[in-house]
């Protein structure tokens, strides 16, 4: 019988790929007690937290060693945004990551113009 091509197989280094469902590391739900936003910054929290901490965490600590954005830390975990705001918030509300806050005006959620600014030099410079 030919392979299948939707099938995962294993990469180039050897590692088969995850055929665990995003929506499973979330238990299913679909929201969390935490409000992000796509553009939230996030970190890796300074405490060192005892005792066992779950594989997708310890993947999201390795990436948010620098502040990174809840789209990037979806992306780059390659989960739909909805899953990652779930995942994010959960470890936020244990202390294990850091939640930035979003530059916006008071009230209007209108994105700083200083942001903004920084925002276009940096595509300029593409």
């Amino acid at each position: 019988m030919p392979a299948r091509s939707d099938v995962p197989s294993s990469d180039e280094d050897g590692e088969s790929a995850s055929i665990v469902r995003p929506y499973s590391w979330t238990g299913g739900r679909t929201t969390s007690d935490f409000q992000l936003e796509i553009e939230t910054m996030v970190s890796a929290g300074e405490e060192l937290h005892a005792g066992p901490i779950k594989a997708e965490y310890q993947d999201v600590l390795a990436l948010c060693e620098r502040p990174r954005s809840v789209a990037e830390v979806a992306a780059l975990l390659g989960i739909p945004l909805g899953v990652a705001k779930v995942l994010l918030g959960d470890m936020a509300e244990r202390g294990l990551l850091e939640v930035h806050a979003t530059a916006v005006v008071a009230g209007d959620h209108i994105p700083d113009l200083g942001l903004m600014e920084r925002v276009l030099g940096g595509l300029r410079n593409l």
